[in-house]
């Protein structure tokens, strides 16, 4: 009994065992996972800590960086260092200041004919170097300071010499800024609108090209104090979204134009925009109305002559249409001493337009003149007949008288004959030589004989005796006469002018 009791109390034991040693490595399994999960706990909560201590370091370092530049920039202008009255020295601390130029055209906005002048809009730069602002970058970090104030630094004393007008934009701010460089190079740039003369030549308007300038110099500084240079690469740029209403931008160039005064020489830039006119408006609203007026001038040959309140209607519409387009073309420009293109085209056609209500006149004078001579045609052949009888009538009374008395018949005196132009054609053409045989024989008695060549016909008169009147011939010339003439003169105009335009568009 023992034995077995004994067995019994170890089996329960050794049971009892094994269950505690499987709960114990339970329970260290668990440990296990928990210590994993809490080091990626304290993991992610350091790295935050990483990141948010590295974003207050920065912010104190930018804090740091932006208190370094009020520094700089209080130190290299404070009223100790820095004198703006005074120019920075040239090349080697001798010389004059080198200051160098360029401009962007932004838009240019109205080319005035009447006023010769036009508007532009520019973004103006200039740099130059004052060893007084350099300053040390801390190590690349700082590549340039930007002030928005222009009374802190020296400025070159320029001025645009052709300005009429001028301002700047300050809207929202004033659109400028000055960038000074570890260096001490000095970059300027501001936003400019003006209005500038431009002198133009007018002579082959519309065919023209014009050429406006930009005149950029110093007011008080001499070359000796201030030399201004443009900039090596791209000293203009052109917007490229740049659109003019009337005018296209063929090119621009760049030159100096130092000036002399009594007070000494003076630098100088000059930039010339070169503006050629846009031909197809003027030829839209100018030469086409021009020449369709002409042409509807010449409608009045093709209408009757005795058509006359039309004819004169037609004249004097046309005529008052051209000299109202002419006076409207000279409204849009500026009174010239010198004749333009546009002037030879507007005076021919006008005169066209003249000329075909004169032909009018003189195809009415002729009219009447033909009637009237037709009247007289007539009254010429009543006198004929008046007289034949009178004629007549005394030579059967003359025959009866002699018949009567018994004596010889004698012809009566006729009345005189009214003398015409075909009698004395009659008159003259009578033979040279009688018919007699005065001392010469009957052989020989032979008479003259005048053998006349028969005269050329003449296609022309051939044509124009068709028309039995001169009314109708001066309107049948006139429709042939006007259009040529007319074609003639666009010939001569088109191919004078637009080799003009060539010539000086090319330059030898």
């Amino acid at each position: 009994m023992d034995t077995d009791t004994m067995s019994l109390a170890r089996g329960v034991g050794v049971a009892r065992g094994v269950g505690v040693a499987r709960g114990v490595g339970g329970v260290a399994r668990g440990g296990v996972g928990v210590r994993r999960l809490l080091l990626l706990v304290f993991f992610l909560l350091a790295m935050f800590c990483g990141l948010a201590v590295g974003n207050r370091d920065s912010e104190i370092s930018s804090s740091n960086f932006r208190l370094r530049e009020k520094e700089i920039i209080d130190e290299i202008i404070g009223p100790a260092n820095y004198d703006k009255r005074i120019r920075p020295a040239g090349a080697n601390d001798t010389g004059p200041a080198i200051v160098h130029i360029n401009i962007m055209i932004r838009n240019v906005q109205t080319i005035s004919d009447v006023k010769m002048e036009y508007s532009i809009q520019i973004t103006f730069r200039e740099q130059w170097n004052d060893h007084r602002l350099t300053f040390n970058n801390m190590e690349g970090r700082i590549q340039y300071l930007t002030l928005t104030e222009t009374d802190m630094v020296w400025m070159p004393d320029l001025f645009f010499k052709n300005e009429k007008e001028g301002h700047f934009h300050k809207i929202i701010l004033p659109n400028l800024y000055i960038r000074i460089y570890p260096d001490g190079g000095v970059l300027y740039s501001i936003r400019i609108s003006l209005t500038l003369s431009c002198p133009m030549d007018l002579k082959l308007f519309p065919l023209d090209r014009q050429q406006c300038q930009l005149l950029m110099a110093s007011y008080g500084w001499t070359t000796e104090d201030l030399v201004f240079l443009w900039k090596d690469v791209e000293p203009v740029q052109v917007t490229k979204k740049l659109h003019l209403p009337r005018f296209t931008l063929e090119k621009f160039i760049t030159d100096y134009c130092n000036s002399k005064t009594n007070t000494g020489e003076y630098s100088c830039l000059l930039v010339a925009l070169i503006f050629k006119r846009e031909f197809s408006y003027y030829l839209i609203q100018y030469y086409i109305p021009c020449c369709m007026l002409v042409i509807v001038s010449w409608v009045s040959f093709w209408l009757d002559q005795n058509a006359v309140p039309a004819r004169v209607a037609l004249g004097v519409t046309t005529l008052l249409t051209m000299s109202t387009q002419t006076s409207s073309i000279n409204q849009s420009l500026p009174p010239v001493s010198y004749t333009k293109a546009i002037d030879v085209w507007t005076g021919v056609c006008l005169t066209f337009v003249f000329g075909a209500l004169l032909e009018f006149a003189l195809v009415n004078y002729a009219s009447r003149s033909d009637k009237h001579r037709e009247k007289l045609k007539e009254k010429l052949k009543e006198q004929k007949k008046q007289w034949e009888a009178e004629h007549a009538a005394a030579i059967e009374a003359a025959m009866q008288e002699q018949v009567e008395d018994g004596h010889t018949f004698a012809m009566p005196a006729s009345p005189p004959r009214p003398r015409r132009f075909m009698d004395l054609l009659i008159a003259k053409t009578k033979p040279l030589v009688s018919r007699h045989n005065g001392g010469m024989g009957a052989e020989k008695g032979r008479p003259c004989e005048i053998h006349l060549q028969a005269p050329r016909k003449n296609c022309c008169r051939t044509w124009l005796s068709k028309f039995p009147t001169r009314s109708k011939r001066i309107d049948v010339i006139s429709r042939i006469t006007f259009p040529l003439v007319f074609a003639f003169f666009n010939m001569a105009y088109w191919s004078t002018y637009l080799f003009t335009e060539e010539e000086e568009e090319n330059p030898k």
